[in-house]
């Protein structure tokens, strides 16, 4: 248990951190949510070139965040070692309905690069909750798995809450303006203990390199985003100004406005002077816009292997092998999303199961929903040959049918095993039955 004064010390480093953080965090957010920089447009142009600036985002990085996500979708957890450990660790999963609040853990791991879910004694089952790296901050010391400290910023009644986590204790503190160019200054307010044999939040990241810095997928595609928009608006602009035929009069002024409005609308001009000479400009051509925009997503698709029909929205004569190819990229980083991804939930799990007096075994894996694009009939017709000619069990290839879930696992066990015993009494009945009298 930490000191007041010492946790008001540490406190403050960690809102520090928090500080530092919140602008890198920010920048991110707002590409994810289409909300980036306008393009530079000068200070004396016409209102409606500033309302072209405003129309010209086209957000990309949504999809470079979205499509990855729904594609990763956790059904179950699978143990050999503790079936029943992980029926009731799955139980708590189910009740704190991490079938929907999963996504958005998803998402903010991919769009930020860093997510937290928090885990916490609770009745009947412990409270799973995700948490944005713009909610929690962590410092890590020699045990790179659990935090050493945790701050978790609490929106309360007349101001922010901050919480500090340790290992054993939550520190409360209140925030409190300091002077004129002075940081927040936390004031303590109590203590109490959480319960968790650890400091309860679990870190999920994307892309961590060996010095544990995670890498959010937005990142590389801003610069192509930032293309984008200036060639939209551009775009934009050259269509407003130039896109349509614009005639002219040589010769010939108008004696008033409304004079030279009528004749831009009449479909026919007749003029008495024989040297009044009547023409009109061509059009801006926009092709060139049109391809340089389909070059910037496609190129958006390489950096972030989002396949380009999910960028462009394209699919036209795609046969189910062309587009198993069009998705290797996608797979792949799908695969290792997953892979660093589920280790977390691994992680989140265990703790909820010792919250419950269970412990969950190391060789635990969750599974994961096949989303791949393949037919239900191909994927049935190669499971089928997997059971008949490698002798795998049935039950192992159901786990690998597109859309089934661990419910839907342990419903097919379970009748199968009342047909089972059906058969075995069916066959007891046939044996103790009375011969028929010759």
């Amino acid at each position: 248990m930490l000191k007041p004064d010492e946790a008001v010390e540490i406190c403050q480093e960690l809102l520090a951190m928090r500080r530092a953080d919140s602008e890198p965090l920010e920048l991110l957010r707002s590409y994810w949510l289409g909300t980036q920089d306008l393009p530079v447009v000068p200070t004396a142009v016409p209102s409606e070139v500033k309302r072209m600036a405003e129309m010209s985002r086209i957000n990309v990085c949504s999809l470079v965040v979205n499509v990855p996500a729904q594609a990763m979708t956790v059904v179950g957890i699978r143990d050999e070692s503790t079936p029943d450990v992980a029926d009731a660790v799955w139980e708590a999963w189910q009740a704190n309905k991490m079938d929907a609040h999963q996504a958005p853990v998803h998402r903010s791991v991919l769009g930020y690069g860093t997510s937290y879910v928090r885990v916490l004694p609770g009745r009947p089952y412990p409270v799973m909750r995700g948490r944005s790296p713009r909610q929690v901050t962590t410092a890590y010391g020699s045990d790179p798995d659990w935090p050493e400290y945790a701050l978790e910023c609490v929106d309360a009644r007349g101001g922010r809450i901050f919480e500090l986590y340790d290992r054993t204790h939550i520190y409360r503190f209140a925030e409190e303006k300091g002077e004129i160019g002075q940081s927040t200054v936390p004031k303590y307010l109590s203590e109490v203990e959480h319960g968790a044999p650890e400091c309860p939040f679990v870190r999920y990241t994307n892309l961590e390199d060996l010095e544990h810095t995670p890498h959010s997928e937005i990142t590389p595609v801003i610069p192509l985003q930032d293309q984008l928009d200036l060639t939209t608006f551009n775009m934009l602009v050259a269509q407003h100004y130039g896109a349509f035929r614009q005639r002219y009069v040589i010769g010939w002024l108008a004696e008033s406005e409304s004079q030279a409005m009528q004749a831009a609308a009449s479909r026919m001009q007749s003029f008495e002077d024989p040297d009044v000479k009547v023409g009109e400009f061509g059009q801006t051509d926009l092709s060139g816009y049109l391809d340089s925009r389909k070059a910037t997503i496609e190129h958006m698709g390489v950096v972030s292997q989002v396949p380009p029909h999910n960028l462009i929205g394209q699919m036209v004569n795609l046969s189910a092998e062309a587009l198993v190819a069009a998705e290797v990229g996608s797979n792949r980083k799908k695969d290792d999303r997953e892979t660093s991804v589920g280790e977390s939930h691994e992680q989140s799990l265990w703790l909820t199961g010792k919250l419950m007096g269970l412990t969950l075994s190391r060789s635990a894996q969750v599974r994961w929903k096949e989303t791949e694009a393949r037919s239900l009939a191909q994927t049935v017709d190669a499971l089928g040959k997997m059971v008949q000619m490698l002798g795998v069990p049935a039950e192992a290839a159901w786990e690998r049918i597109p859309g089934v879930t661990q419910q839907d696992v342990d419903a097919w066990k379970a009748l199968r095993a009342n047909d089972a015993i059906n058969d075995l009494f069916a066959g007891l009945d046939r044996q103790t039955a009375p011969v028929p009298a010759a």
